[in-house]
């Protein structure tokens, strides 16, 4: 089961630094390839989606068919594990909502970044023929 927690943290992290780098300021002789290569693994990277997602109804089962520790039932090492368990499937959560978001916000600072080349491109062929 942590391989695949392993795997959503690593493309969590590949948008995470391709956000980064796109998004830096200074980067002019860099831009093309960048925008580029954000282009390209977009694509790939889309298969974070519906991962995210079951691992997402994985953490709603596991909650719902998590078992209750209330009261003298339980001793001290029961009621441990099971707040560990709690918190792991809180962070698993937190991880599964940002890898959506920063895939959103990837796909969006591309697109945008995708038609601010565009303009300018279209104000370089107008510049000449003025």
């Amino acid at each position: 089961m942590a391989l695949e927690w392993a795997a959503l943290g690593a493309m969590t992290t590949a948008e995470a630094i391709i956000l980064i780098l796109l998004t830096l300021p200074g980067r002019q002789g860099l831009q093309k390839g960048l925008i580029a290569v954000a282009r390209t693994s977009l694509q790939p990277l889309l298969a974070v989606v519906p991962f995210a997602l079951f691992l997402l109804l994985e953490i709603y089962w596991k909650y719902e068919h998590l078992p209750e520790c209330k009261g003298s039932t339980c001793n001290v090492a029961e009621q441990d594990r099971h707040s560990k368990s709690v918190f792991k499937s809180q962070r698993n959560g937190i991880l599964v909502l940002g890898a959506l978001l920063f895939y959103w916000v990837l796909y969006r600072v591309t697109a945008m970044l995708v038609s601010l080349e565009r303009i300018s491109n279209q104000l370089k062929n107008l510049k000449p023929s003025e």
